[in-house]
């Protein structure tokens, strides 16, 4: 008896355990479809999306370097932004067909920023010197208040490296 209700017990509780295990789809985490700017946390007005977006669409076509900006409010089921933005370039490239070489993740809420770029960006500029420039033109001014301004300015100097 003890046999039968020790097998009973692992049948039903085995599939339990492994269903636990399973990390969610990426397609059920982020977004169906990116741009250059996503504001998914609404601190941006759409005039000042609409510029960030035409500045980095115009920078793509003469450096030949995309950069996306995303803004979120939460990055769960994660609890670090590096994990969550380096899986979240993973998805962009694999599931979106989007190649990004410099991904700024941004959440004014959890009060955090994440920039990483690809390989081929580091002949031109190091990680040091991407966190550099955020730490030096976007970080004052998100300390402020002013995202917009942080993030234009951030993208300005980011730019000006790769060209």
């Amino acid at each position: 008896m003890k046999k039968l209700f020790f097998l009973f017990a692992i049948v039903f509780f085995l599939p339990l355990h492994f269903n636990a295990q399973i990390k969610p789809e990426a397609s059920v985490i982020f977004a169906k479809s990116y741009d250059y700017v996503n504001d998914f946390e609404k601190i941006l007005t759409p005039a000042q999306i609409k510029n960030l977006n035409d500045f980095l669409k115009s920078s793509e076509e003469k450096t030949k370097s995309k950069i996306l900006i995303i803004t979120t409010s939460s990055i769960s089921p994660y609890t670090d932004l590096t994990d969550y933005s380096m899986d979240l370039d993973k998805y962009l490239l694999s599931k979106l067909k989007i190649d990004t070489s410099i991904l700024i993740v941004i959440s004014k809420q959890l009060r955090q920023i994440q920039v990483q770029g690809i390989d081929k960006i580091r002949a031109k500029m190091s990680d040091q010197e991407m966190k550099d420039i955020i730490s030096t033109y976007a970080v004052p001014e998100l300390k402020k208040g002013d995202y917009y301004k942080g993030l234009q300015q951030a993208a300005m100097q980011l730019v000006k490296k790769i060209e």
